[in-house]
């Protein structure tokens, strides 16, 4: 009902085109494939999948999509893992449609769009990063402590040891850490923590 809802008040809009609706990450990413899209409102509870696990699919394989998160979720945690996931805004469902319609259109042309409360999150965070290395780089505290171990050079069979995780999810955690500094190579994710004072 949310759904239809919003894509009636986007009908409205004569510079908005809906190119779909629909409720799921696979119906999601079957529509990226088959339509042109500029923005997505993308819920993070999704019947099939997490919203933010579907943010790092975006993020790898339809990066011009500008995603803004549109969920009951005030959570301050989560919000930053959104915006280090590569949201361009964080909406509460409480906002009223022209807000919502503003946002896309905010997002379409390059913008960021919060709302007060999740502004106020990724503000504070950012004054911290000035401090933190492990903001700075946009690590959760577990990527930031797999990183110092990769940094030490470490395999990722004696990272999942040391931690007592499996190689497969030091694995993945090494992809996301080298997705989010923006580096190719275990050698250039070290120098990036040598050089944030990792």
């Amino acid at each position: 009902m949310y759904r239809d809802g919003l894509t009636a008040a986007f009908d409205e809009a004569s510079d908005i085109e809906v190119a779909g609706a629909v409720g799921t990450v696979a119906d999601t990413l079957r529509l990226l494939g088959a339509e042109a899209i500029d923005v997505l409102l993308l819920d993070l509870g999704l019947p099939d999948g997490s919203g933010l696990d579907l943010l790092a699919t975006l993020r790898a394989r339809h990066s011009r999509v500008a995603v803004v998160v549109l969920t009951m979720n005030e959570d301050r945690q989560m919000v930053l893992d959104v915006v280090r996931a590569g949201a361009r805004g964080y909406l509460l469902k409480g906002a009223g449609r022209a807000e919502i319609i503003d946002a896309v259109r905010h997002a379409a042309a390059g913008g960021a769009v919060f709302h007060a409360g999740p502004a106020d999150v990724v503000l504070s965070a950012a004054l911290g990063a000035l401090d933190d290395p492990v903001v700075a780089l946009g690590l959760t505290a577990r990527e930031a402590h797999v990183l110092r171990l990769l940094a030490d050079g470490l395999s990722n069979q004696a990272i999942a040891s040391r931690l007592g995780l499996a190689p497969k999810t030091v694995r993945n955690q090494v992809s996301t850490i080298l997705t989010k500094l923006g580096v190719d190579t275990r050698v250039e994710a070290a120098a990036r923590a040598r050089a944030a004072g990792l």
